[in-house]
């Protein structure tokens, strides 16, 4: 049988010097213009989700994108904080070429973000 790949995430919460914990995450498969949603996850108290995005024989190479609702996040963390928020939703569309372990951390803060394929 040949191997499967997964797809994992975790958000660091760059402010706080935490943890994103509760934070929703949604998955889509990209194709075109077309946009269709594989999953749904909230981050537990690591920042991490309970189990992977994708994995098995869902795990197919093409171009995914995670929406993460930073926004929802921010405001439930009661800073004060402008409306809008200079980010709400941060979409992060990449491409998972071949099988092995693809992870997509988020560093999150108020005004500025940054991700990098991790392992």
């Amino acid at each position: 049988m040949a191997e499967h790949g997964r797809l994992t995430t975790h958000v660091l919460d760059t402010a706080s010097g935490r943890p994103a914990e509760g934070l929703k995450i949604a998955l889509y498969r990209v194709s075109g213009n077309s946009h269709r949603k594989l999953k749904e996850a909230v981050t537990n108290a690591d920042g991490r989700c309970d189990a992977p995005l994708l994995e098995g024989g869902a795990f197919q190479p093409g171009q995914y994108e995670l929406v993460f609702f930073a926004g929802d996040y921010l405001r439930a963390g009661g800073a004060a904080l402008p409306d809008p928020l200079f980010l709400d939703q941060i979409p992060i569309r990449f491409g998972m070429a071949g099988q092995g372990h693809y992870h997509v951390p988020l560093l999150l803060s108020p005004y500025g973000y940054s991700t990098y394929r991790g392992s």
